[in-house]
C-alpha cells in the first residue's frame, strides 16, 4: 500500500515549513560529543540525540508533520499506519495530540517494549503476520473500514519533511560539518538528511549506514532500482524495504552508503551508553558502528552522527542474553 502526499516533492522550504509547524509539539534534541570517541575516531564527532526525543525516536518528527499537515475534514476520520514500533508510537502521539484516533498495524515480532509505546499514547494496535504484504493487507482493510488517511512510514513527503528537521537542527549549531552519517531503513529519514544537508552546505557528504544483514538499501542504492532483502538483523528499526521514491532522492543526495555487522552495532551500542551516558537502540547506533568498523574514515574530519532512537528492553540488552 503507498501513499498519495500532500506534496509532490522534497525541498528545502518544505523542510523548514514542517519545522515551523512542529517545534511547539516535538524536542529540540541535544547534541552531545566525547573528547574520547573522537581521540579513538581520529576527527570530531557529534550525535544528535534523537533517542531522547519525544516517543524515544526520530520519527515524532515526521509522523507530527503528517498528522497536523491534514486538512480538519481528512484528519477527523483518523490516521493509520503499519510499522514494527517507532512510527507506530509517533503517529499514535500525534493522533493523540490532535485529538483523533490512530489505527496501528504491527507486526507479530514487534518489540515488547515499542508496543508498550504505541499503547501508552493510545494507538489501537492490530497485529499481522510479520511480512511486508500482511501489514500492507491489513492496513488496506483498516483503511477501507475507517476512512482513516494512511500514512506511510517513510513514502510519504510530508514525513520526510518532518524528518529532515533533525539534520536542520544539527546544521544550525554545526553548519560546518564535513559529513553527517544516517542510518537507513525505508529511507525517509535518509531523504530529508540528505536533502536538508545539501541544500545548506553543498560540499558536505551524506553517508548511509545500514546492517550488512539487511543490505537492500546498499544493493539498491549501486543498482538504480531497488533489490528486495530478506532482513535478519538485531536492527528491528531497519528491516525495512527502502521505498521507491525514497532511493531516488538518494541517488541524487547521498555520497555512499557502506553496511556494519552485527557485532559492530551491539558494540558501538554498548560504547555510547559507557561515554555518553544514553541508551540507544539498534538502529540507532549504526553510524556509530560505522565508525567503530572503520566504514568511514574521518582523518581529521568532522561527523554530524544521528543517533536515531533509544527503545530497547533494558531486561534484553543485546550483550546480555545469546542471539
Amino acid at each position: 500500500m503507498r501513499l498519495s502526499s500532500m506534496s509532490s516533492t522534497l525541498t528545502i522550504a518544505a523542510i523548514r515549513e514542517a519545522h515551523a509547524r512542529i517545534a511547539s509539539r516535538i524536542i529540540r534534541t541535544p547534541v552531545l560529543s566525547s573528547e574520547q570517541l573522537d581521540q579513538d575516531a581520529g576527527g570530531t564527532l557529534r550525535f544528535k540525540c534523537e533517542n531522547l526525543q519525544a516517543i524515544g525516536a526520530f520519527k515524532a518528527r515526521g509522523a507530527t508533520n503528517a498528522v497536523f499537515a491534514l486538512p480538519d475534514e481528512v484528519a477527523a476520520r483518523g490516521v493509520a499506519t503499519h510499522s514494527s514500533g517507532n512510527h507506530a508510537a509517533a503517529l499514535a502521539r500525534a493522533a493523540r495530540l490532535r485529538g483523533i484516533p490512530a489505527y496501528i498495524v504491527m507486526p507479530s515480532n514487534s518489540p515488547q517494549q515499542k508496543i508498550r509505546n504505541v499503547q501508552r499514547h493510545g494507538g489501537l494496535i492490530t497485529f499481522c503476520e510479520p511480512t511486508q504484504s500482511a501489514r500492507e493487507r491489513t492496513s488496506a482493510q483498516i483503511v477501507e473500514q475507517t476512512g482513516a488517511a494512511f500514512i506511510h512510514p517513510y513514502e510519504n513527503f510530508e514525513v520526510m519533511a518532518g524528518q529532515g528537521t533533525a539534520a536542520l537542527e544539527l546544521l544550525d549549531v554545526f553548519p560546518q560539518l564535513d559529513l553527517i552519517l544516517c542510518p537507513v531503513g525505508g529511507g525517509g529519514l535518509l531523504a530529508g538528511t540528505a536533502v536538508a544537508a545539501r541544500a545548506l552546505s553543498p560540499t558536505i557528504q551524506v553517508i548511509a549506514v545500514e546492517p550488512e544483514q539487511a543490505d537492500d538499501a546498499f544493493r539498491s542504492f549501486h543498482a538504480g532500482q531497488v533489490v528486495p532483502q530478506t532482513a535478519r538483523t538485531i536492527a528491528d528499526g531497519l528491516r525495512t524495504l527502502v521505498g521507491e521514491p525514497n532511493l531516488r532522492l538518494m541517488r541524487e543526495y547521498v555520497h555512499d552508503v557502506v553496511t556494519v555487522s552485527e557485532a559492530s552495532i551491539i558494540a558501538a551500542m554498548r560504547r555510547l551508553w559507557e561515554e555518553l551516558k544514553v541508551v540507544v537502540e539498534p538502529s540507532g547506533a549504526v553510524a556509530y558502528a560505522a565508525i567503530l568498523e572503520g566504514r568511514v574514515k574521518l582523518a581529521g574530519r568532522s561527523a554530524g552522527l544521528l543517533v536515531t532512537g533509544g527503545n530497547v528492553d533494558l531486561d534484553r540488552l543485546p550483550w546480555q542474553v545469546s542471539p
